[in-house]
């Protein structure tokens, strides 16, 4: 033990200087291994990153050339690595180099990440049904026929900031929902669930054959440009990227990508020669962080106690159903309800959620994303709670069953007064502690536009760059939400505990 410390303090050393080693040759690194590692989202569709439709085990796209042009420029090949992309700045000294999924170049980006000379300029376009209002941009300054006008965007996106933006400041009557896919939002315009969709133009006009049924409101507004992003500690990759992309401009491979792309290469070599610089975002100190975010947090906290106390309580009257269905009911019930348990148990609650809210419209029945999450949660935890319920029914003594029924009592009558009150006292822990559960799985609901606690932390965690400040934040509010209902749930236990005791 006398030599430990010492030898603990010279790992340390060799650690550090490892680490600064890393830091100044992450360019010869990669050189060496021989490929670039690039992040980006394939769910988030053309002209960027997308499965060949003739081979979906091919990505094609623009910025997949691209890729493969810049690691050409350094001399090695390129390895796509899928993200989430509200997400992809994270894969950042974890397992990409650097990340190319249509990231616009904003101050805080600048300020949080190594940014690139812009590789590509782009504008937002709406588009809405054809023939259905609103009938130009100007419109969202008046709310529309059935109020707010309700607009999807990509969460994390440019379009997501300038809309919550104009609606800050008044310029737009809407309510702004994120999705995180960009055609989520173009499909749920077309289903009519949404009055309208912000994205980039490029996207636009690459699904317009697609979405026919969809027009573009206005001409296009709010541009920007994109970069590739990477990490403080790759400066010497930084700067090959930024001189790869000089070279790939002067020699017009560039120009010819987005010509083959349809991206009017010429237009965009116009852009990206003449890009302003963009200025660094100011630090914030933590208690304008607090002060900043925390009613944000507070409202999505809001709504994560909303989706559990009313999906809950249906999810328990569901379940219950299920076991005494299953237990007592008639024989040709019994298959269909343990078929109801196995399939919710036995599929992922976000494809239940998906088939909710995405698959309905298509048959006509359009549900609120709200109300989507609810019955969705509700649905999935009731398989659950059926078996909670059935092992707790099975666990009263049949005696009791067959004493109520020599009293004079039905059937219902004995499972309503005898069975389901000692069932329910059995199973009050396990069935607390679900609740416990759901509190954390309210966090799938973004996947369906509902912003929750977790979602609100992603969101503003990737936009402020202080991920682990707001990572304490939120764990803090979870605690205080679950921290009651562990206590009444140990309290339930001791309650059930004090017969087995002594008769206390």
């Amino acid at each position: 033990m006398i030599g430990f410390r010492p030898a603990i303090a010279t790992l340390a050393c060799l650690a550090a200087v490892a680490a600064s080693w890393a830091i100044a040759a992450e360019l010869d690194e990669i050189q060496s291994r021989g490929e670039l590692v690039w992040a980006a989202d394939q769910e988030g569709g053309g002209p960027h990153v997308f499965p060949d439709p003739s081979d979906p085990r091919r990505l094609v796209g623009f910025e997949v050339e691209f890729a493969e042009l810049l690691a050409g420029e350094l001399g090695v090949k390129a390895r796509f690595q899928q993200g989430q992309w509200d997400r992809l700045p994270l894969l950042l000294d974890q397992t990409a180099d650097c990340v190319i999924n249509g990231i616009e170049l904003t101050p805080e980006r600048r300020r949080d990440y190594g940014c690139s000379r812009p590789y590509f300029g782009y504008a937002l376009q709406m588009v809405g049904r054809r023939a259905a209002p609103p009938a130009m941009l100007a419109d969202l300054a008046e709310a529309g026929p059935a109020g707010a006008w309700r607009v999807g965007v990509l969460t994390g996106s440019a379009a997501e900031i300038e809309m919550r933006a104009r609606a800050a400041r008044g310029e737009a009557q809407v309510e702004v929902i994120g999705y995180d896919g960009t055609l989520d939002s173009m499909e749920q315009v077309q289903s009519g669930v949404l009055d309208a969709a912000v994205l980039d133009d490029c996207i636009v006009t690459f699904y317009a054959d697609r979405f026919a049924a969809l027009r573009n409101v206005d001409r296009p507004f709010a541009g920007g440009l994109y970069t590739v992003l990477t990490s403080h500690r790759t400066p010497k990759l930084a700067a090959a990227i930024d001189g790869a992309i000089g070279r790939l401009i002067a020699d017009g491979r560039l120009k010819k990508l987005y010509d083959r792309w349809d991206l009017a290469g010429r237009q965009q070599m116009l852009m990206l020669r003449d890009a302003a610089e963009i200025p660094v975002a100011r630090g914030r100190t933590l208690g304008e962080l607090v002060r900043q975010t925390l009613p944000l947090l507070l409202s999505s906290a809001g709504m994560t106690v909303l989706l559990s106390c009313a999906a809950f309580p249906l999810a328990v009257a569901a379940g219950l159903a299920v076991a005494v269905g299953r237990l007592h009911g008639p024989a040709w019930l019994r298959p269909l309800l343990t078929g109801y348990v196995e399939v919710l148990r036995g599929t992922p609650l976000m494809l239940q959620l998906y088939a909710i809210f995405f698959l309905l419209p298509k048959i006509g029945l359009a549900l609120p994303a709200l109300v989507a999450a609810i019955i969705g949660l509700a649905l999935n935890y009731s398989a659950y709670e059926s078996e909670i319920y059935r092992a707790g029914l099975k666990a009263v003594p049949l005696g009791q069953f067959e004493a109520a029924l020599s009293l004079g009592l039905t059937k219902w009558q004995a499972l309503r007064h005898v069975l389901v009150p000692q069932a329910v006292r059995i199973v009050m822990p396990p069935v607390t502690s679900d609740f416990i559960a759901l509190f954390k799985d309210t966090s799938v609901c973004s996947a369906i536009t509902v912003i929750e606690l977790t979602k609100r932390y992603s969101v503003l965690a990737l936009s402020t760059g202080r991920i682990v400040e707001l990572a304490v934040v939120t764990a803090v509010l979870y605690l205080c939400m679950s921290w009651p209902l562990a206590v009444l749930s140990r309290w339930f236990e001791s309650r059930l505990d004090r017969p087995a005791g002594g008769g206390q």
